[in-house]
């Protein structure tokens, strides 16, 4: 009754405006909902409920008292004063859904708006109660449900975890035709691009949720969400696998659209400034106005960078001017800076490399000029010592009475006669060498037999010497191709170098190696004297480790020995360890 009033007093003018047929027709509609009401509750047997707001009734249960309601198994309270329920997990709300609106639409009918009131505000009362005959039964279905669900949780559980393993399987074998197998073997599907195929995966996804979620949900579900869910999941898995396969390959972001798509634009801007002149001028001419005919909506950006492009071509073009007079003023030290890979990157580039060419020329005319003079040096000394002893005992022959002593003049002045002798015999085989004047015979010879027949040759002196010779060699002949007699007299150099400086009582180490497409002879000696120079500077003429000149040579040996060896097509080496003295000769076979 308090409901009525209320929804009469706040509603007065709209019922006013109801004729009497729309009246006849809201009653109507109560009416039917009541019965519906009814009808409902009866078919749950099993149920008591007591409803009352202060002075109407509604019950089917023989007692109104609370109490009764409280001794089934379940039960709802809802009065002014309490609000429970049994079992505990029932939690009982406040509000009720009693209250009704009526809403005039836009065409002229009423509709009904339920909207909630607080209990705890009104006379209503609600009492519910739940009798065995109206649980069992549901808490049977509800175990029978749990159990068909658990069964069905497991089968899941299984059924995902074969899923998974399966699909760890096809990952570590995406791309692999066998286990053991490193290479990576792509197939048609990872022609499509990558961040393509990736946008595929999220449209399928989103094909999926669609599907399911808005097409098929009423009614088809049970029957259309597998074979949705197969056809999608297989061409995901499709497009999954071939993303894998591109992670190995380790192609994942170069086979993407987009780093192909610039990729190709670095490409083309770097082909621009490798260019020629004239395909930049090309490009300019035409590629230019294209671009400001598509950017005309931004026409001084264009211009802007048009520019400041101009700006940097002067700026490095000033860097190389500014480079190229310090050149001519004598800097060849200066490198010219310019950044990039352009024409005039390339002319700078020439440019500090004429600059190194020049600097280098100018280096090695220095040190031409250095050796001129102590070539001149050295052999004015050679040549003035011996030649200083024969005039020195040809004054004390011509004084001489006694015959004895005018033999011993004799004999000096005889040997430094030969000394002499060699010293311009080498003189005029080192200048042979140097020049490439000798005639060169290559031919195919056995080195292992010559450094034996010549060590046999010389076995004289390397008694006299105390020294001990040691050939290793391959068990097979070592071929080489060369000049027999150039070779032995460069071999006679070396080995007339060893017993000069070789330390007396040592051994000297002679190895022969085979290479394959040449062959390796290396001597190695102890020197007697400290190796106190390197041995780029014992390559010089007239250089000798003993600077003293305690030994009778003209310092020429090596020199000879290095020019003799490169005029066969060979190489000669030098290396210095301490006292250790090493000789390394390639020769091709």
């Amino acid at each position: 009754m308090e409901n009525y009033q209320r929804f009469s007093a706040r509603y007065a003018d709209r019922i006013a405006q109801l004729t009497a047929q729309q009246k006849a027709d809201l009653i109507k509609d109560d009416l039917r909902r009541y019965h519906l009401a009814l009808q409902k509750l009866a078919e749950y047997p099993g149920v008591f409920y007591y409803a009352s707001d202060g002075e109407n009734m509604f019950t089917n249960s023989p007692s109104a008292d609370k109490a009764f309601f409280k001794d089934y198994p379940a039960y709802l309270i809802w009065d002014k004063a309490e609000s429970a329920g049994y079992p505990p997990q029932i939690q009982p709300d406040r509000y009720i859904f009693s209250s009704v609106s009526y809403v005039r639409a836009r065409d002229g009918s009423f509709y009904t708006v339920d909207t909630p009131s607080r209990l705890a505000d009104l006379e209503n009362k609600i009492y519910l109660a739940f009798t065995p005959e109206f649980l069992n039964p549901r808490l049977e279905a509800w175990q029978n449900n749990k159990e068909t669900a658990t069964g069905s949780l497991q089968r899941i559980s299984g059924f995902s975890a074969g899923l998974l393993a399966a699909l760890l399987y096809l990952l570590l074998v995406a791309g692999r035709k066998a286990f053991g197998d490193k290479e990576v073997h792509l197939n048609f599907v990872d022609t499509l691009y990558t961040d393509l195929n990736l946008g595929l995966c999220l449209a399928l996804i989103a094909l999926w949720v669609g599907a399911i979620g808005l097409g098929v949900l009423e009614y088809q579900l049970n029957q259309a969400t597998w074979p949705i869910t197969a056809g999608i999941g297989a061409l995901g898995l499709i497009l999954v696998l071939s993303l894998v396969r591109h992670l190995k390959n380790r192609t994942l972001l170069k086979h993407s659209l987009l780093y192909t798509v610039l990729h190709k634009v670095y490409r083309f801007l770097q082909r621009y400034a490798s260019g020629s002149l004239g395909w930049k001028i090309a490009v300019v001419v035409i590629g230019y106005p294209l671009l400001v005919a598509l950017t005309f909506f931004m026409f001084p950006v264009t211009i802007g960078a048009a520019v400041w492009l101009a700006f940097k071509k002067v700026q490095e073009y000033q860097a190389i001017q500014a480079g190229l007079a310090r050149v001519r003023e004598g800097d060849l030290q200066h490198k010219i800076a310019v950044i990039g890979s352009g024409e005039l990157a390339k002319l700078a580039e020439d440019i500090n490399r004429m600059t190194e060419g020049l600097n280098k020329a100018v280096a090695n005319e220095l040190k031409s000029e250095r050796l001129k003079t102590e070539l001149i040096t050295n052999v004015s000394h050679d040549i003035r010592t011996p030649l200083t002893s024969i005039i020195t005992y040809v004054d004390l022959l011509k004084g001489e009475k006694d015959p004895d002593q005018a033999a011993k003049y004799l004999e000096v002045i005889d040997q430094k006669s030969q000394h002499l002798k060699i010293l311009t015999d080498d003189l005029f085989e080192a200048a042979k060498a140097s020049s490439g004047s000798i005639p060169v015979n290559l031919e195919r010879i056995d080195l292992t037999s010559l450094i034996t027949q010549g060590l046999g040759e010389l076995d004289d002196k390397i008694q006299a010497q105390q020294l001990e010779f040691k050939l290793n060699h391959p068990p097979e002949k070592v071929y080489i191709t060369a000049d027999d007699k150039l070779f032995w007299r460069a071999l006679e150099n070396l080995f007339a170098n060893i017993f000069k400086y070789a330390l007396p009582g040592s051994r000297v180490y002679i190895e022969v190696d085979d290479l394959g497409e040449s062959a390796r002879l290396v001597l190695k000696n102890i020197s007697a004297a400290e190796l106190n120079v390197s041995a780029e500077a014992l390559l010089e003429r007239f250089v000798r480790g003993d600077e003293a000149r305690s030994t009778q040579g003209s310092g020429l040996g090596l020199s000879i020995a290095k020019s003799l060896i490169e005029m066969q097509r060979g190489r000669f080496d030098l290396e210095i360890d301490g006292d250790l003295f090493k000789v390394i000769i390639l020769m091709p076979k």
